[in-house]
């Protein structure tokens, strides 16, 4: 078993199933300080930053000799649940494949970013690397916005799965909920009852309007077009009712350029006197222009090692990318292959895993000067 096999197996061993999600999930102290133990044993500087109770996040930093650029590389350490994933903690090989709930998701990343700053050893960079392993990317990102909030860097490596695909863009999203109002009353009453229900269904109409307009508009070069659903609805109490009450949660995938007041503006019009609206949780898309210094600079080491540059993609999922990029830190988004992220049946490739630890260690060494 290879260097890197062997830890994205002991990582995967170790359940750190985000508790927000999973009320029975472990979160992620104890792969903390495994993480951490291991950054200690190479030789970093390690700050354990706490997030919330029993969930730190862990920042292993190489200094360098001084005024270099520095470079971070992040990984988060929560997993979605265990869901019906047979022997999800037992790392299982198949060819070039290692199983595992984390392994795609993204224990193999946080391995290959691990190992490439101990394969710099003790090489002269001017700049700093900062490895940062954080918390809760799979619920509301507090790791990813408490890095933020306390270090910076010159450039950022989200190490998210991209199937060694250089992600320069993905979209964001706005959560919603519209609810309409009627009155209670026995079925046989239909003088007296108002149906809330039935006043939801012109709203469920207008949604699936805006969502054709939005995606018959102006497409935007790697993620095409915002978009809009219902996700979940709810109301009623029993067939011999009518329903006082309807409630429908949304969800407003967005593209650059769409801002959250913008978002807000078009659901008020939607929703009009029908019914009341609620915004929730928003997330701001991200982009970086193909020709930042970052990007030319990734192209560059890529293709010394794979022979051509990557293909430039974009991705429909939100990312921690959003939250360094809003903070100043150029960003670009690159990791191994795989498959079965939230899934029953997950896996990451080992030799894509192997070039992305090949990568981020030369990277470093192009970037940190």
């Amino acid at each position: 078993m290879s260097e890197l096999a062997r830890l994205i197996g002991e990582l995967v061993r170790i359940e750190s199933v985000n508790p927000s999600l999973d009320p029975t999930g472990s979160g992620e102290g104890e792969i903390a300080d495994f993480i951490a133990d291991w950054m200690r044993g190479a030789g970093l500087e390690v700050v354990l930053q706490e997030t919330a109770p029993g969930r730190p996040n862990v920042i292993g930093i190489r200094r360098g000799t001084g005024s270099g650029r520095s470079l971070m590389l992040n990984a988060h350490m929560d997993t979605v649940s265990l869901g019906g994933m047979t022997g999800a903690l037992e790392p299982r090989f198949e060819g070039n494949r290692l199983y595992g709930r984390g392994a795609f998701d993204m224990k193999g990343s946080m391995a290959a970013m691990l190992l490439a700053v101990a394969d710099l050893g003790d090489e002269s960079l001017r700049g700093d690397v900062i490895l940062t392993a954080v918390t809760d990317e799979e619920y509301a990102s507090i790791g990813t916005q408490a890095i933020v909030r306390e270090y910076r860097a010159d450039a950022c490596v989200i190490t998210e799965p991209t199937g060694l695909e250089l992600t320069i863009a993905h979209k964001g999203f706005a959560w919603a909920e519209i609810e309409t109002h009627g009155r209670a009353a026995h079925g046989s009453l239909p003088d007296v009852g108002i149906d809330a229900i039935a006043k939801m269904g012109p709203i469920l109409t207008s949604i699936g309007e805006l969502d054709r307009t939005l995606r018959a508009g102006t497409q935007h070069a790697l993620l095409k077009t915002g978009s809009l659903h219902a996700s979940l609805i709810q109301g009623g109490t029993e067939l011999s009712t009518y329903p006082d009450r309807c409630r429908v949660q949304i969800e407003r995938r967005t593209i650059p350029g769409e801002s959250d007041a913008v978002v807000e503006q078009q659901l008020r019009e939607l929703v009009g006197d029908a019914g009341e609206l609620t915004m929730g949780i928003t997330r701001q898309p991200f982009e970086i222009p193909p020709d930042a210094e970052l990007v030319t600079v990734n192209q560059e080491v890529i293709a010394r090692h794979r022979g051509t540059p990557a293909e430039i993609t974009g991705a429909g999922g939100w990312m921690d990318s959003a939250l360094t990029s809003a903070a100043g830190i150029p960003t670009v988004i690159f990791g191994p292959d795989g498959d079965g992220a939230h899934a029953d049946n997950e896996w990451v490739d080992l030799d894509s895993a192997q070039t992305c630890r090949e990568i981020y260690a030369d990277l470093a060494r192009a970037w940190c000067i």
